[in-house]
């Protein structure tokens, strides 16, 4: 771990980002140079210590975790989120698998579409990133380990994930999720990350299992979702998926179908962001 580099990094990049370029206000008394430690802290979701002794190079040495919450929210572009990692002493995340972080452009993406609900996913169904009108309207999704970060997992497995979905959309619901993931397995043929994520859904769920078998392959580019909304009810979403090149991550898009919809929308940010239920509103990402 090269911790001078790294706290004179940190620190250079910090004040080189300005507050609009990650959705906050410049305000008319503000001194510092590009962004408060205080505001990297909030949008990396750490202690404002944590990011003092990062800069002054006494910290220990950061996880990837950590890592990947400070290249989203410095905005680093993929060049120098691998920096960041090498001069943390770590490798930087690999295309795909469990360290993946949402592409840089990606997430540039997310702050321009403002409040408009948005979101960079796997090609498995892993959020990645999120903005914060996503957050408002399904909760934090990112912070979720081992198979519970892929959505086709929580849905077959964990019953509050469903109940977030119309009754009668559950079954066309859970097809979908099947026939996507299908679809990825034959682009990643022989993968063990995929492979391993079918074998332990076949295990776990019955219902996987008799979707499985039919061979249902399908891979959306748009969609239209509804919701039951714990707090401004029911919401109906046009879903629009723009893909990379590779396939490897979707930003997922998400506008009101209707003007009920934008009404309740409307109301939801007005409210704010209070606290989600463990996997509430899951249903509703791409891969819901």
């Amino acid at each position: 771990m090269q911790r001078d580099q790294l706290a004179d990094f940190l620190r250079r990049r910090r004040e080189a980002i300005r507050p609009a370029e990650v959705g906050l206000a410049d305000g008319p008394r503000r001194r510092t140079a590009g962004l408060r430690r205080e505001e990297v802290a909030m949008l990396a979701g750490m202690s404002v210590d944590y990011v003092v002794r990062l800069e002054q190079g006494r910290s220990s040495q950061p996880s990837t975790q950590l890592l990947g919450a400070l290249a989203r929210a410095l905005r680093f572009s993929d060049d120098e989120r691998d920096h960041l990692f090498h001069l943390a002493g770590h490798r930087p995340p690999p295309a795909d698998g469990v360290a993946l972080l949402a592409r840089a452009g990606l997430v540039r993406m997310l702050d321009l579409l403002g409040d408009t609900p948005a979101m960079v996913l796997s090609d498995l169904g892993e959020v990645l990133a999120q903005n914060r009108a996503a957050v408002l309207l399904s909760g934090d999704h990112t912070g979720f380990s081992g198979d519970r970060r892929y959505v086709v997992y929580r849905w077959f497995t964990e019953p509050a994930v469903r109940a977030f979905c119309p009754p009668e959309e559950r079954e066309h619901r859970a097809r979908q999720l099947v026939a996507d993931l299908r679809a990825a397995n034959g682009r990643r043929s022989g993968d063990p990350t995929v492979e391993g994520l079918v074998d332990r859904l076949r295990a776990a769920s019955a219902d996987f299992r008799r979707l499985w078998v039919e061979h249902e392959v399908a891979v959306r580019r748009a969609d239209r979702k509804t919701m039951l909304h714990e707090r401004v009810g029911l919401l109906t979403m046009d879903c629009e998926t723009l893909v990379t090149p590779d396939q490897g991550q979707q930003l997922v898009v998400l506008t009101p179908a209707d003007a009920e919809t934008r009404e309740r929308l409307e109301l939801l940010r007005v409210l704010g962001i209070e606290e989600f239920p463990t996997g509430a509103h899951e249903s509703f990402t791409k891969r819901g």
